[in-house]
Order: structure tokens, then C-alpha cells, then sequence
């Protein structure tokens, strides 16, 4: 993942996709990922699944699994027993295959996968292509273990469009406290059809993409902040990066741009799927679908 903050609040650091994530971003326990992103996953999984077309009979593969907000979704459509998970944090798989017995999960890069060639029918990815060292190289990997004429699928949150609201407020209110600052914009996967062209440069035919509908609820102005400073991610490790003052600074932004009491904010994810080639397939098409609607429903 590339560095993504620049500007006097933060050292000054590589600005470059290939780079390695900033140190500590996702060492946080699962607990704490669940209050801060986890609460999006129920919505946003279900969208998903449906925009990859995942159905009963398929062998799955949940890329980037984090605690497994995507990965229960998928066992819950094709069994335990033909989904496996992946992530790079080892606090993050072993809350994975707590939460979801019988799923074969395992740690490691989404640029180095563990299984072999045409393993799977579908291999999906979740939040995670903007941390991916190597997001095209990911992408290649995902193709390369998915059989012939199966399906390869990527979300990624609206960040350069602000649809991911809680993410936009926040950095918002971070550019009142210093203008200079991009925050999480320059990330892989986060504008309009950057994943879609990743897929095609994969050579994945068939691309489809659009965008996923998501949202979370929150009991009140705190159980929106306190998430940000446990340090989870790039905006949590960001703020507990900077002074007493300007943490108090950005919290007050953030007070002014919501409500009083119970509220439930929305977000858009970008995704797209395409489907591996077969041997000697070269053509590539592609099409905008539209946002799909979820089978279990959105709640």
C-alpha cells in the first residue's frame, strides 16, 4: 500500500502503490477492527457475495479475511466446508477461524497464496486491495488459483468519491485542522473503475463493476469516535499519531458534522468481477451492472 498521508502533521514517507503498509496499521485485536469497520460487514458482505454471484455448490475463497465479516457470510451460502480464508494478521486469521469453524483459514499475502492452480470456483476480495504490497500481483493470484471460468471479485470503499460516510467525515475534519493532508484517497481500488481496469490488466474476461450499498448504525456521537482511537487502520493509527490538541481539534469537527443521538450513516463500495479465461481466451469485455440487491436482506 502506498504511504497516504502527507503534510506537516505526519513525517514525511514513500508515495509509491508498491510500498509496504505503515507498521501497526491492523495490529490491533479483533475486537477492536469489529467496532471500528466490522459493523459494516453485515450489509456490505451480503452485497457483495451477491454482485460475485456466490451459490450453493461453490468452493469460495475469502482473500484478505480480516475477523471474518465476508468469510461468514460465504459460509453461510456454501457450508464450511467450501470456503477458505486468508489474512496477512495473525490476530485477524485466528479470530476468522474461531468465528468460523470447519473453513479451511490460514495466514499469509494475498500476493503469495497458499493453494494451487483452478482451486477454486469464486475468490473474493474485501476492503483489502488497498493494503495489498503488490495490489496487481494480488489480483493475478486470485485468478491464478480460480478455475477456468470462474469468477474473481474486488471491493474496495469510495474514498475518492467520499461515499464511505464515517471515512469522510473524518478526514474532513482532519483537512480543517491542516489542508495538506490526502488521507486515504490514494489508495489502490478506492476511485471509480480502478478495480475493474486491475482485473482486465490480470486478464480477466467479462468485467463487470459498479458499486455496493452499505451501512451501520451508531448509538450516539461516541460510539462513532471512541473506534478511531484504538488505532485501527490508517486513520486510527493517523490520530493517535498527533498531538492532544489537534485529536481534540478533529473530534470537535467530527461532533459538528453529525447529529445528536442514534444515527446510521451509508457507504458505497466500488467492485468488480470478471471471470478467469479459459485457455487461449484473449477477448476481454466489459459492462456496468447495476448496484445489486441482496438476497438476505440489509438490516
Amino acid at each position: 500500500m502506498s504511504e497516504i498521508l502527507t503534510g506537516p502533521m505526519r513525517p514525511a514517507g514513500p508515495d509509491k502503490e508498491s510500498s509496504p503498509p505503515q507498521a501497526g496499521q491492523f495490529a490491533a485485536p479483533a475486537e477492536h477492527y469489529d467496532r471500528f469497520m466490522g459493523r459494516y460487514a453485515p450489509t456490505l458482505a451480503a452485497a457483495f457475495a451477491d454482485a460475485a454471484e456466490v451459490a450453493a455448490g461453490q468452493r469460495v475463497l475469502d482473500v484478505g479475511c480480516g475477523p471474518g465479516g465476508l468469510t461468514r457470510e460465504l459460509v453461510a451460502r456454501v457450508g464450511a466446508g467450501n470456503v477458505a480464508a486468508i489474512d496477512p494478521a495473525p490476530q485477524f486469521a485466528a479470530a476468522c477461524r474461531e468465528r468460523n469453524p470447519g473453513a479451511d483459514v490460514r495466514e499469509g499475502a494475498a500476493e503469495r497464496l497458499p493453494w494451487d492452480d483452478d482451486r477454486f470456483d469464486a475468490a473474493l476480495s474485501s476492503l483489502v486491495i488497498g493494503f495489498m504490497h503488490d495490489p496487481d500481483r494480488g489480483v493475478r493470484e486470485m485468478a491464478r488459483v480460480t478455475r477456468p471460468g470462474g469468477t474473481v471479485a474486488v471491493c474496495m470503499w469510495d474514498l475518492v468519491g467520499g461515499g464511505m460516510t464515517m471515512l469522510r467525515i473524518f478526514w474532513d475534519a482532519v483537512r480543517e485542522v491542516d489542508a495538506t493532508v490526502a488521507g486515504e484517497r490514494r489508495m489502490a481500488g478506492t476511485a471509480e473503475g480502478d478495480i475493474a481496469r486491475r482485473l482486465r490488466r490480470a486478464g480477466l474476461v467479462d468485467v463487470v463493476d459498479g458499486a455496493l450499498s452499505a451501512h451501520a448504525a451508531y448509538e450516539d456521537f461516541d460510539d462513532f469516535w471512541e473506534p478511531f482511537t484504538l488505532a485501527v487502520g490508517p486513520a486510527g493509527v493517523f490520530l493517535r499519531s498527533l498531538s492532544p490538541d489537534q485529536r481534540a481539534r478533529i473530534r470537535g469537527a467530527c461532533r459538528a458534522a453529525l447529529p445528536a443521538g442514534p444515527f446510521t450513516l451509508d457507504a458505497r463500495a466500488w467492485y468488480a468481477r470478471g471471470r478467469a479465461g479459459r485457455n487461449g481466451e484473449q477477448g476481454i469485455t466489459s459492462a456496468r451492472a447495476p448496484a445489486p440487491q441482496s438476497r438476505r436482506g440489509q438490516k
